[in-house]
């Protein structure tokens, strides 16, 4: 059995379409989810697929074991950002050596970095006349969206398009592809 964590920071779609994928799966668990925000809405996603979730602070985080020993004791094999904000610390980076995986909202490497993440995104690439964007899948390391990317998978963007427009369709092509690529990475 394969067991997964699922580390969040807010409103948990890809959380619940991830989780929702796997259900039923008698090879692949999605057994814990991580967050960073107490009140984030994914904890409540989890707790109604019946999935446990726990809260770690910044310093649990960087400055502690605790999220290492968290995951240790639930035997996590992998860990999935989904909608994670924070820099993964070094000590999770070395037990779970490629073995991270992120999904960052557009065609990387461009729009990624430090405080580039969902509507930032999306306003950053409708402002400079973007006519494709899209999804990057990648493998997580010491820096923001630089790791190797596995699949991108693109979309068209019109002139009257604007960044919420770009959001939705950029959700279209984070349920679609996110938890089957999970998936295949797995095998």
């Amino acid at each position: 059995m394969t067991r997964l964590a699922l580390f969040a920071s807010g409103n948990g779609t890809n959380v619940q379409q991830i989780a929702e994928y796997f259900i039923g799966n008698p090879n692949v668990k999605v057994e814990i989810v991580i967050l960073n925000k107490k009140n984030a809405f994914a904890g409540e996603r989890a707790a109604r697929l019946g999935i446990d979730s726990v809260y770690f602070n910044r310093n649990d985080f960087y400055q502690s074991d605790n999220v290492l020993n968290c995951l240790i004791e639930r035997r996590i094999d992998y860990i999935i950002l989904a909608g994670f904000l924070w820099l993964v610390p070094d000590n999770l980076l070395t037990h779970f050596e490629s073995k991270i995986l992120n999904i960052h909202p557009a065609l990387l490497p461009a729009y990624g970095g430090k405080g580039m993440y969902g509507h930032y995104v999306h306003e950053a690439v409708v402002a400079n006349g973007e006519r494709i964007s899209g999804i990057s899948i990648h493998l997580v390391n010491k820096e923001y969206d630089k790791g190797r990317i596995l699949f991108q998978a693109t979309c068209p963007l019109s002139a009257e398009d604007t960044p919420d427009d770009l959001a939705a369709k950029v959700h279209l092509l984070e349920k679609a592809y996110f938890p089957s690529l999970i998936a295949a990475w797995l095998r």
